[in-house]
């Protein structure tokens, strides 16, 4: 089998024609690509995520639970380093992964094994994308509660390792609130369960939980259960827009009053300057319900910014596209990463963060979570700023970066006590530590 050739990327122990053949056997001659012969957006993803000394020249796409099972039996066997993956595209999030030597696609594992509509329940397979799930619901009136990035590719196995949420989280919480029930392949190639297919199950539930942000290092997904919701008849969005010191005061009254909003974010005066909007910070919420009631609770937040000397807009027909607008600007899927980091701080300090940060970002309102981008920034502005969380209760962690970047500082800057505990969980979930060695908090 040839090797890929590509610039600063020298395997020094690639996949053996012997792994090679032996593999296909498990998967098909069409189940394992050189990276070379895949798209060089994601042969990009793919070498942009891992060390240059790292030997990875093989991508695997099992066609069902069964043959990732085999695979990961067969890694464990011969000591093949992996790295899983979906769609690859959050395959650059996190730390430069060490020591693998494949990478294994749920890709193909994409079928819809249940739809309890009754139930308000779905159970799919990993590799399922978040669009194809969203149509599947969309025909008898659900949705699935998340707004992760890269939506259009993202699978809903990608999403749970990264524990991507996204603006929804205000009403509905997180990626492990909506998740009922999941299966995933151990690192000795066994299927292991958690959870099950109805709301009130909830046995395992922390086991799901160690799965929701692992990015990879515990095991590899490979069939969900998730809970789903009505969609609301009508929608509303209303943008605030003025001096930061008005917009908190009109975030507090906000968060403090009877309103229901499902998505609260604060946006920093440079996305609000590629918004066309202005130089000025903004508090963009979005309301899903009844007409009758969409209607008067936006009418309530555009009398609440008058009062505060606020520009107020109203977007009705047009409410999604302002929202994927949004996303468009910070995540902006292109081959060549930008810098864009993962940033938390107790909600009262999120203005006051995000006029620190002098970056395109947001914040999510009522968790103080949110997303920053740059195109350049010094290293030394980070750690700045990582200090600047951390002494206002919370962090800054590198997401996506290119790899000489990530090199230069540490990815996560966690700087608290559980680290031990979270070595010894990956101790006793991967022993040999093949899943996605290096990625993860503390080089796990």
């Amino acid at each position: 089998m040839n090797l890929i050739s590509t610039p600063n990327h020298n395997p020094t122990s690639p996949l053996s024609p012997n792994h090679h053949r032996e593999l296909e056997a498990i998967v098909g001659e069409s189940g394992i690509y050189a990276c070379r012969d895949i798209d060089p957006i994601d042969q990009n993803r793919i070498f942009q995520s891992i060390t240059a000394e790292t030997p990875v020249n093989s991508i695997i796409y099992p066609n069902n639970q069964a043959e990732l099972a085999a695979v990961i039996a067969y890694a464990k066997q011969h000591q093949l380093g992996i790295l899983p993956c979906g769609n690859r595209s959050k395959l650059r999030w996190g730390g430069l992964v060490k020591n693998v030597n494949l990478v294994v696609s749920t890709q193909r594992l994409n079928q819809l094994i249940e739809h309890a509509v009754g139930d308000l329940t779905v159970t799919i397979e990993a590799g399922m994308s978040f669009t194809q799930l969203q149509q599947i619901l969309a025909e008898t009136g659900q949705f699935l509660a998340l707004d992760p990035a890269y939506s259009e590719n993202a699978t809903i196995g990608g999403i749970i390792a990264t524990g991507d949420t996204g603006s929804l989280r205000q009403r509905y919480r997180g990626v492990r609130d909506q998740l009922l029930g999941v299966s995933f392949v151990r690192s000795d190639g066994k299927i292991a369960k958690a959870g099950g297919r109805v709301v009130k199950n909830v046995a395992g539930y922390d086991l799901m939980k160690l799965l929701t942000g692992s990015y990879g290092t515990l095991g590899i997904i490979s069939q969900i259960t998730l809970r789903v919701y009505p969609v609301s008849p009508a929608s509303q969005t209303v943008l605030l827009t003025g001096n930061s010191t008005e917009i908190a005061t009109a975030k507090q009254t906000l968060l403090s009053s009877a309103l229901t909003p499902v998505a609260v974010d604060l946006l920093s005066p440079q996305l609000m300057e590629k918004l066309n909007q202005s130089s000025e910070m903004g508090l963009i919420v979005r309301f899903q319900s009844l007409p009758e009631s969409v209607e008067q609770q936006a009418s309530r937040l555009l009398e609440v910014g008058e009062k505060l000397g606020l520009k107020g807009e109203r977007y009705t027909q047009d409410d999604d596209r302002l929202w994927q607008q949004l996303k468009q600007l910070i995540w902006q899927p292109d081959e060549s990463p930008k810098i864009i980091c993962k940033i938390g701080v107790t909600p009262t300090e999120a203005v006051a963060t995000l006029n620190e940060c002098q970056a395109l970002g947001f914040i999510h309102a009522g968790v103080g979570l949110g997303v920053l981008r740059w195109e350049t920034v010094h290293p030394e502005h980070l750690l700045k700023l990582r200090n600047w969380c951390n002494n206002k209760g919370g962090f800054l962690s590198i997401l996506d970066a290119p790899p000489d970047f990530k090199q230069q500082l540490e990815v996560w800057g966690y700087n608290g006590n559980a680290l031990d505990l979270m070595r010894r969980i990956k101790q006793q979930f991967d022993p040999q530590n093949l899943f996605s060695p290096h990625r993860f908090v503390g080089d796990i």
